[in-house]
Parts: C-alpha cells; sequence; structure tokens
C-alpha cells in the first residue's frame, strides 16, 4: 500500500528582539496552536529555533509571519538579521536617556528629600517646589515612554498570549509611578519619578549586562556555526586534471574531490588523497597542537589546513558531518533544561501572578490604614519583588558552561548532564580505550592446531575480523595488515559481533569464533591450558566446532593522563571503580598502577549493567566513563555517561557528554567546570530568595519607598548576572 503520510519540513531560524525566558514561552505558545506545526523549539541561549512543519498545511512563511506578529524578528538561520544592529544601537540611546535623565532629575529630588514639606518661608517654597517636580515631569516623560518601551510591548505581547512575564508588574509599575507623580504634581503630594527613572535605567543596565553574558557565553555555538566556508574548490575531472571550479560548499556530494589550499577551511567531512599538511582541529576535538595530515588521513569538516595543498574526497555532507552533529548536538543541550533550572523557571512564572496579587491586597490594606500611602505601597511591592534575578541567571550559567566545556573538548549532548555530573559520587571506568590508550598490540601469538600454519590462521583472522571497532578486533586487524595478510574470498556469509564476547563469522561453511575463551570455548566445550607466558595480558582466541585453532596475547598502556584524573577524583572525596570485560589478572595489574581498590574483571555487559544499578539503589549518583560497544547499555543506566571521542558511534550516541579529544583530563575540567556552574546556580537562586524573603515583608509593611525598591530589584538582578558571569573565568 502507497504511503501518503506527506514528509516533513525542517528549518533553522534565527529568533530575534528575545529578552528572557518567558519571551520562548511566548513564542512555543503561538506556534503550538498553528496547525502543521509538528515541533518547535526554541533555544534561549543562542536564540536559534529547530521547526518541524508540514508543508500541506503550513508554509515556513507563515510560521514566520506568526512569530513577527508577535513583535520578534524571525529569519532563516545563517541569512544575515540587520535588524539586530539597529536594535542594539536603538538599545544604546535608550540606555543612555535614562541614564542622562536620571542624573538631572536626581539634583531635582534632592531638595525634596531634605524638606519633606515646602513652606512659604523656608528654603523650599512651594512655587520652587511645583517648578522642581514640573521639571522632573518633563526630564521622566521620555524615559517613561521611549526608555522602558520595550516592557510595554513584552508585558502586551505577554498578556495577548495569556501568560504572565516578568515585563507585566515592570510595565505596571513604571506606567503607575508616572500617573501617580503627574497627578502629584498638580494635586499636591510626594512624586516618585527619581524612582521611575532609576529603576528604568538600572533595569536596562542589567538587561544590557545579560546580553553581553549570553554573547560570551554562546561564543563556541557561534564559531562552530562559522567554520564551514561558504565554496569549495572542487576538481571536476581529478586525477585527469587540476581544473577548478568554484562551487557553494552546501552543493558538494559524496565522492567529489576538493583542493584545499594552505589557510583555507575544510567543507565537509572526507579524506586525504594526495598532499601532506597540518590542519587545526581545536574547536572540533579540544586538539591544542596541529594534527598531521597525508594520504589516508580523516579530515573534519571545518578544520583549517595550516601547511600545504591537499586533495581530499568527501564522505559526508551537510547535516551528516561531524561538525554538523556537534553544533546540533550543543543546540540540544542548551535546549534541554535541567532539572534545577526548569524548577525555577516554572516558579518564576507562578510567583508573578502572586506579586499582582500580593500588591493588589497590599494596597487594599494601606487603603484602610493610610489611603495616601495605599498607591505608593502597592507599586513598591511590584517593583521590588520582580523575579529578574530568578529568570534571568540560571540560563546565562548553563549556557556558559556548555560553552566552556565544548572550548575544553567536552561536547554536552544533554543539558541535565552539567547538573548530574556536579552531583556524580561514583565514577565508574571501562579499561581499555578509557584507561588505557586503547591500542592493543598483538606481542604474543600461538597456533593450537597441528594442520594449520601461521599464514592460514591469519588469513582466518583477517576474514573474520571485519570491520570490528572492538581494540582487539582493531588489533588483529592491524597485525593482518602489517604482515600483509590479504583476503582469499568474498568474506564470510555470516558475521556478527556480540558485545562484550566476540565475533562469530561462517567462512567456507566453517563455524568460527574470535573473542575472549569463554566465548571461544562454549563452540566446541573443549579445554585449554593457558601458558605462563601469556598470563597478565589481553587474551583472543580463534576457534571452531572442533577446538582451538590459536591463541593471542596483547598489551596495552595507561594514557599518560590517567593516573591524574583518578587522584583528582579520589581527592574530590568521588568512588572510583574499575569494571572491564578483560581478565581479572589484567585488571588487577592496572587497578594497582591507579590506586584503585574498587576493581573487577570478567565482567559481561550485563554484569556491568547490575553493578550500576546496584549502586544506584544504594542512593550513588552514577557517572560511567566508556569507549568500547559493550558499554552501551550500562552507559544508558548511569545517571550521566561520558564516552570517549574515539569510541564506537553506539557509546557515543548514548552518552551525556563526549570527549573530543579523548583525554582524561577533559574528563577533570568538565567535572570542575560542571561544579562550579551548579554552585554558582545554588547561590543565585538562594541570593533571589532570600532578597525576596527579606523585601517582601518590608515593602508591605511600608518601610521602603519606591526609590529604594528600584535600586534594591535592579542590584538585585545585577549581582546574579555579574556573579553568572564567573562562569566565563577559566
Amino acid at each position: 500500500m502507497k504511503n501518503d503520510m506527506p514528509s516533513l519540513a525542517h528549518e533553522k531560524l534565527a529568533i530575534g528582539g528575545m529578552r528572557c525566558a518567558a519571551c520562548s514561552q511566548i513564542i512555543e505558545f503561538r506556534l503550538s496552536r498553528l496547525p502543521g506545526v509538528s515541533e518547535f523549539r526554541i533555544n534561549s541561549a543562542s536564540h536559534r529555533a529547530d521547526v518541524s512543519w508540514n508543508p500541506r498545511q503550513v508554509s515556513l512563511h507563515d510560521i514566520i509571519e506568526s512569530i513577527t506578529s508577535l513583535g520578534y524578528s524571525a529569519l532563516p538561520s545563517g541569512a544575515k538579521d540587520t535588524s539586530q544592529e539597529k536594535q542594539s544601537k536603538l538599545d544604546l540611546w535608550r540606555l543612555f536617556i535614562a541614564g542622562f535623565a536620571m542624573m538631572q532629575v536626581m539634583m531635582y529630588a534632592f531638595p525634596a528629600y531634605l524638606v519633606p514639606v515646602p513652606t512659604p518661608d523656608g528654603d523650599l517654597t512651594p512655587d520652587i517646589d511645583r517648578l522642581l517636580k514640573l521639571a522632573s515631569l518633563v526630564i521622566a516623560t521620555p524615559v517613561t515612554f521611549f526608555s522602558a518601551n520595550p516592557f510595554y510591548r513584552s508585558a502586551v505581547r505577554a498578556i495577548r498570549n495569556r501568560r504572565i512575564g516578568m515585563d507585566v508588574p515592570v510595565s505596571i509599575g513604571v506606567i503607575v509611578t508616572y500617573l501617580a507623580s503627574c497627578w502629584a504634581t498638580f494635586a499636591g503630594g510626594p512624586v516618585y519619578f527619581d524612582s521611575l527613572i532609576m529603576f528604568v535605567f538600572l533595569l536596562l543596565s542589567a538587561r544590557m549586562i545579560e546580553a553581553r553574558v549570553h554573547s560570551k557565553s554562546t561564543a563556541a555555538l557561534r564559531a562552530l556555526t562559522e567554520l564551514v566556508p561558504l565554496t569549495a574548490e572542487k576538481l571536476v575531472d581529478y586525477p585527469a586534471s587540476r581544473r577548478t571550479l568554484s562551487t557553494p560548499a552546501a552543493e558538494l556530494q559524496i565522492d567529489d574531490c576538493v583542493q584545499i589550499a594552505p589557510g583555507a577551511q575544510i567543507p565537509a567531512d572526507g579524506a586525504v588523497v594526495e598532499g601532506e599538511s597540518e590542519c587545526d582541529e581545536s574547536l572540533m576535538t579540544g586538539e591544542s597542537h596541529p594534527v598531521p595530515k597525508k594520504a589516508g588521513a580523516k579530515l573534519i569538516g571545518g578544520a583549517m589546513n595550516l601547511g600545504g595543498f591537499l586533495v581530499m574526497r568527501i564522505e559526508r555532507v551537510g547535516d551528516a558531518t561531524q561538525l554538523s552533529t556537534l553544533v546540533r548536538m550543543m543546540e540540544n543541550a542548551a535546549n534541554e533544561k535541567p532539572p534545577l533550572v526548569a524548577l525555577a523557571d516554572r516558579h518564576a512564572s507562578v510567583f508573578m501572578t502572586v506579586i499582582l496579587v500580593l500588591a493588589m491586597l497590599a494596597g487594599v490594606a494601606w487603603w484602610w490604614i493610610d489611603p495616601s500611602r495605599a498607591l505608593w505601597i502597592a507599586v513598591t511591592v511590584m517593583v521590588i519583588t520582580c523575579p529578574c534575578a530568578l529568570s534571568l541567571a540560571t540560563p546565562g550559567v548553563m549556557s556558559g558552561a556548555v560553552g566552556q566545556l565544548a572550548r575544553r573538548g567536552v561536547l554536552v549532548a544533554r543539558g541535565r548532564a552539567v547538573e548530574t555530573l556536579a552531583r556524580a559520587t561514583h565514577f565508574v571506568f571501562d579499561k581499555t580505550g578509557t584507561l588505557t590508550e586503547g591500542k592493543l598490540h598483538l606481542v604474543k601469538m600461538q597456533i593450537l592446531r597441528s594442520n594449520v600454519d601461521e599464514a592460514a590462521c591469519l588469513k582466518l583472522v583477517a576474514a573474520v575480523v571485519g570491520a570490528s571497532l572492538h581494540p582487539v578486533g582493531k588489533a588483529l586487524a592491524r597485525a593482518t595488515a602489517d604482515r600483509a595478510i590479504a583476503l582469499e574470498n568474498e568474506g564470510p556469509a555470516y558475521w556478527q559481533e556480540i558485545p562484550g564476547q566476540g565475533i562469530e563469522a561462517h567462512l567456507n561453511q566453517q563455524r568460527l569464533r574470535l573473542g575472549n575463551i569463554g566465548f571461544v570455548q562454549a563452540l566446541s566445550n573443549a579445554d585449554l591450558n593457558v601458558p605462563e607466558e601469556f598470563a597478565g595480558k589481553t587474551l583472543a582466541a580463534l576457534g571452531d566446532a572442533q577446538g582451538w585453532i590459536a591463541l593471542f596475547a596483547f598489551e596495552d598502556v595507561l594514557r599518560a593522563d590517567a593516573k591524574n584524573c583518578i587522584e583528582f577524583l579520589q581527592q574530590m572525596g568521588k568512588k572510583v571503580l574499575l569494571l572491564s570485560g578483560d581478565k581479572e589478572d589484567v585488571v588487577a595489574q592496572f587497578s594497582q598502577k591507579l590506586n584503585i581498590s574498587a576493581a573487577y574483571g570478567d565482567l559481561r555487559p550485563e554484569q556491568k549493567h547490575d553493578m550500576v544499578k546496584a549502586l544506584q539503589q544504594q542512593g550513588a549518583v552514577v557517572a560511567m566513563i566508556g569507549d568500547g560497544m559493550n558499554d552501551g547499555p550500562v552507559l544508558s543506566l548511569a545517571d550521566v555517561s561520558i564516552a570517549m571521542g574515539q569510541g564506537a558511534p553506539i557509546s557515543q550516541a548514548r552518552s551525556d557528554l563526549v570527549l573530543m579529544s579523548s583525554r582524561l583530563q577533559d574528563l577533570q575540567a568538565a567535572v570542575q567546570v560542571t561544579g562550579k556552574s551548579l554552585k554558582l546556580i545554588y547561590q543565585n537562586l538562594s541570593w533571589a530568595v532570600l532578597y525576596n524573603v527579606i523585601a517582601i515583608p518590608a515593602a508591605v509593611a511600608g518601610l521602603l519607598l519606591p526609590w529604594q525598591a528600584a535600586i534594591g530589584m535592579s542590584l538585585s538582578s545585577l549581582i546574579v548576572v555579574m556573579n553568572s558571569l564567573r562562569i566565563l573565568r577559566d
């Protein structure tokens, strides 16, 4: 039956005009009501959105128009948005006018604070008092209707979409203060134009600083998105000629050949077919040193060619490239809010509703106590309890942490990993390829069948090992390649790699197994006496239904930074465990070198899974660091999973973080950065809660004036934002 289901269209949009987390909620709410939009996720950190829609029901033009109708700009990602530059200049003018007006109006307000009640015979007469109030009104008017205009637009958008953003109480406070002060200017009574202007200036300042924090924290993500060149020099009939054609990088196809000049960037993923050079891959892998490249070496799209000319063959383009995957995973990580941040955002929205109710109740109560103060106390409550500190700071810390980790070669695939890694109590390591280099070397081979010689054995190995990604399989593949062993047939009729066990293949009607001793032994049930010279080494065997064919011994070396990493974690009070599928005696040797007391060998994947689950049932927060294909199940189970950049793709796909450079010192950096980010978030939330616990009762009790409320709220936001900036310090 023919499938009539339409395929969905996908696009990335750059959203302009966003001010806070409430903006993303408003846009998402509007788009969720648009027919045909199946998914819309907006990243409040990078201001980019991923949208998927049914072209039969809605067009991209309708989606963009729906966003712009809310007062935001929306352009396909990559298009130049000149409105942002204009908006930045306009925001500077708003801040300048508010700052200039604040300096002027304070001079006019100062006499009123010295002489609260003007007298005909005093230093401040009623006429002079009236004149100063009129001058303050004139100065406050452009601040109210120009500088504070962004607050009004945001508040109107929120109300139209039946949401209460934090700009709603801000706007009400500004407008009520202005109108009440205008009335008092002519009817008599205190005016608070100075409080209004100070409030607007300090809030604009806080948001400008927050925008700078956002810009710094998303610098790594922006740098990655700008790495791929717009054009490439395509070799149209290589190797017959060297004629090149300047081609848009987005139009390159797999198997195209491209010439990379010195100083040029790689347009897609591929391999070198000619030339020698060095490439800078620091932004993608965290590797600070240039990486040598020669024929056969892999090239990463976005890397820079530092040396001679290279000719490369394209292997992956578009969204399939490593750089695109990196950007996509970083954006997803920033989109996904950790539980702590989601909790803060959720309560901030409720808190804004409570503010308005509390302000009205305070106003009504004071109307019975002292009607002349009722309005000003209601305004003070609204202003001083504006939840800017709750809404502004935590996203800045999170996006800053993701950016810092990216610069250190640690890719955050899921946002929750930042918080979870900081809380991890147990770090569980795999051995091969994680604590060790993962490049096993065949050091000894023993033929166990009399009618098979070494050459015949290696031919069987070459056929069976195939495309195995396991370190043992790679080591055997290298050994057969070094001995120039070539396949004499098209390969096995059946081939399967069993995680944690080995490989089974059917070759010329012969059922073969290559892997650990128990796995191979199960095929024939034949006994095996392992020679003493094989003790303490990683072992693999080859056999069939008739018994053993050969035994192989491998050696691996510890990573240079493994011991420092383990010591660092132990000094932080973390419990370190080593769970490996390798032999007990091999695991014991490595654990002794690393001073790991809890080390276990001969473990199958399901046994690793059960051991981690048991730790979690005891209350442990488990971080699992693995490399191989057999680590997939336990990586999925762990509270936070970390894969090595050189590891199997399945382990990376199931992980929350990826150490792109495969350096354990980057794991240390990740623990430090995530720990610092969680600490900053707790500090920010604690300060916001403490501030409101003190400020709200004081405002309701009438102990604070509006100008004091303006300073308190703005300084509270500034303190939290400035504290968030500390995540960007090395």
